[in-house]
């Protein structure tokens, strides 16, 4: 065991107070039952700042920290750029997406493809992501999160993930998204405090106890390979983070579609008491998204010089915390744990409301409310038992799982986008043109890997984007059906926003913009 008893000790009282708080918050009023708006959306009353910080709270898990630190210690600062470009998405997502979600009050993603185009799209789609959040999502999550545990505590890997799904159960299940978005706030708090203080720990002992700012300058004069934002075609991992094109090219259809159309981040937006609300909420996610790169990528680099003969880079951020002193190590644990099993929670709830109201109510329409919610907490269980029976047969033997994670992914996101973005905002898209653009996006991304294997993933990922759109416009032209009875009406939609979303916004975009000059 590398965890000293004072650390076992405070982590012990984080996991038992999580819980009771989390049992606290999803109290109901004597009489009430909770139905399905309550467990799934909770109750539509979520406030701006259980909004943002669930937000993070769902999308910083083992598979950003651990991951994002292990491509941190192989590509370098350049990684950074899926959390920088993920503070804009987040605005236009807030801007022009929410608002038109919000207005359709749907409780998911398959839902409102149904009401936009046709019951075949909403089955789909629903199948779909069920599969990638649980063989991928939960599946990456529960192997990464197992892998820190081993690395720091020495815990066997199937025990590890066996703890992390019992504790996100055991503080989700009865609550459903009310306790896992109000309990968010302390889980981002010890995320960040725990994280910043990794990173100013790690840059102190770069500087031999000079401080953080002097480690820091040290790190980027014996590291300057490692803080260029924009990789040359020389670079090594330029495959991975292609140039200029990373700023214009597919890693936007990345971010749009995984902020904008993943049920798992959007759902508590749906649960926002406003449009207002959500969109403050999401202002605040995006300044923390700024913040992320400190705690997720810095450590990695760090990791270059501390711990130099990693046998894999996913060791980096568990291992740096090995050499964090007693008590600290225990909090620094509990912020990586509150991490993951956050994001459990989070997608776990969103399997069950997809399957529930999605798949499951369809075929059984007229049961009650309890029901339904009762149908949700043994999907929640049941998507956790297959996710850790698979987890190591899927990545036990991959050295960047967020990398993985992101290639996977990327097949399928081209046509996810257009078909949202499509049945948006063109009114003639018709049903079949969307579902043929998002399922041709497999199929054309298999063609370009096969056949153009030097195709960076994210310049795939762009120009498949646009031969989806392509696709749908011209099959739904052929169909010749004119405007869709389904169409949305933008000019019945409010996207006007308020103006401390407009400052925010503008001050989010000019520091990206300030951070990408830096390390140009």
């Amino acid at each position: 065991m590398k965890l000293a008893s004072l650390d076992i000790t405070l982590f012990v009282i984080y996991v038992v107070a999580l819980i009771g708080i989390a049992w606290w918050v999803s109290r109901e009023k004597q009489g009430h039952q909770k139905d399905t708006n309550d467990y799934f959306l909770a109750g539509s009353s979520l406030p701006w700042w259980a909004i943002g910080a669930s937000l993070i709270a769902a999308n910083i898990s083992a598979e950003q920290i651990i991951g994002m630190s292990g491509s941190g210690y192989q590509l370098g600062l350049a990684i950074a750029s899926y959390e920088w470009m993920a503070a804009v998405t987040l605005l236009i997502v807030g801007k022009f997406f929410l608002p038109i979600f919000l207005k359709h009050k749907i409780y998911t993603m398959p839902q409102f493809l149904e009401q936009r185009y046709d019951h075949r799209v909403r089955k789909v789609m629903a199948i779909f992501w069920l599969g990638v959040y649980v063989f991928v999502n939960l599946t990456a999550v529960l192997w990464l999160g197992a892998l820190a545990i081993n690395t720091i505590a020495g815990v066997d890997m199937i025990y590890g993930m066996m703890f992390l799904g019992l504790f996100s159960l055991t503080y989700s299940l009865y609550g459903g998204l009310k306790a896992v978005a109000l309990t968010d706030i302390i889980q981002v708090v010890l995320l960040v405090l725990g994280g910043l203080f990794l990173s100013y720990t790690a840059l102190n002992l770069i500087s031999d106890g000079n401080g953080a700012i002097q480690g820091f300058i040290d790190l980027t004069n014996k590291l300057p390979e490692k803080f260029d934002m924009i990789l040359s075609k020389d670079n090594p991992h330029y495959m991975d983070l292609p140039g200029i094109s990373v700023l214009v090219g597919g890693m936007w259809i990345m971010n749009l579609s995984y902020w904008g159309f993943n049920q798992y981040i959007i759902q508590r937006t749906l649960a926002a008491k406003s449009v207002q609300e959500a969109q403050k909420g999401i202002a605040f996610a995006a300044f923390l998204k700024l913040l992320m790169p400190l705690i997720v990528v810095l450590p990695g680099i760090a990791a270059v010089l501390i711990v130099p003969d990693l046998a894999k880079p996913d060791q980096a951020y568990p291992s740096l915390m090995t050499l964090m002193p007693v008590g600290l190590k225990g909090i620094i644990f509990a912020a990586l744990v509150a991490a993951i099993v956050s994001s459990l929670a989070s997608m776990t709830n969103s399997v069950s409301t997809i399957f529930t109201m999605d798949l499951y109510k369809d075929k059984r329409p007229n049961e009650s409310q309890q029901h339904y919610v009762k149908v949700g907490r043994i999907v929640s269980f049941v998507a956790l038992i297959i996710a850790m029976v698979v987890a190591k047969p899927l990545l036990g033997n991959f050295d960047q799982a967020f990398q993985y994670i992101q290639e996977f992914t990327g097949f399928f996101t081209p046509g996810i986008c257009a078909l949202f973005v499509l049945g948006m905002f063109w009114k003639r898209t018709t049903a079949n043109g969307g579902l043929l653009a998002a399922l041709g996006s497999f199929v054309l991304s298999i063609l370009f890997r096969q056949f153009l294997p030097e195709l960076p993933f994210i310049d795939r990922v762009g120009i498949v984007f646009l031969l989806c759109v392509g696709l749908a416009v011209v099959v739904s032209l052929l169909e010749k059906k004119g405007i869709s009875e389904n169409a949305v009406d933008v000019n019945d939609v409010q996207f006007k926003t308020t103006s401390g979303f407009n400052v925010a916004s503008i001050a989010v975009v000019l520091l990206t913009a300030a951070f990408y000059i830096t390390w140009w």
